[in-house]
């Protein structure tokens, strides 16, 4: 979280908060999507502006609720997600492969699920923000356990690592990551959310 952000918050505490305005797409693509985007259900205008979608990064954020944000400034723009909160690349690094988020920090995975579409979730560990305290306007940053999706242009890097059996409507079986097995299980993406504590489509009454 970036310094000046948290001095503009406690400067002007009560900015009214913003939603519909930005989502976080299937493949880790920031957009904006204007009040013609929202009204006739588009995906909206993919950000290519560097600089801001590094800002946006910084400042990535989520509440008590599980509904995550960017913190813009004084103004928390909550963000509707399209999967989940994180989207998973596979990437090479100096110590073999790693995976990152769209926010380039870094995923220490400890399984993976499968659901009925055939997508590919992580579920590990990430370091990331979180609105602690309202009084104080507060972020406590620390590790906490989550999901992302993975990158549809990783899938077939995945099945390069996995060891697949049949289940009912998905597929199980394990994988392997920097030499230890990981478990693979299937999932029903609507079981998603609740599970791992986070609102796709934030609102001024939503919950997780």
């Amino acid at each position: 979280m970036d310094e000046q952000v948290l001095r503009s918050l406690a400067k002007w505490p009560n900015v009214p908060d913003c939603f519909g305005w930005l989502a976080l797409d299937r493949r880790g693509q920031w957009r904006m999507r204007d009040e013609f985007a929202q009204t006739n259900k588009l995906p909206g205008q993919v950000i290519e502006h560097v600089a801001f979608k590094e800002y946006i990064s910084r400042n990535y954020s989520r509440d008590s609720m599980g509904r995550y944000f960017f913190q813009n400034g004084p103004q928390r723009v909550f963000v509707t997600l399209d999967a989940t909160p994180w989207i998973a690349r596979i990437t090479p690094s100096n110590d073999g492969l790693q995976l990152m988020t769209q926010c380039h920090s870094s995923i220490e995975p400890s399984g993976a699920l499968s659901d009925e579409n055939g997508n590919i979730y992580i579920v590990g560990l990430v370091k990331q923000a979180t609105y602690q305290d309202p009084q104080n306007h507060s972020f406590t940053q620390q590790k906490n356990l989550t999901v992302a999706l993975l990158h549809d242009h990783d899938l077939d890097h995945f099945s390069e690592l996995a060891s697949l059996r049949e289940e009912a409507c998905s597929f199980g079986g394990s994988w392997n990551w920097q030499g230890k097995q990981l478990p693979l299980d299937p999932i029903h993406s609507g079981e998603l959310a609740t599970q791992f504590h986070f609102v796709a489509t934030p609102n001024p009454n939503s919950q997780a």
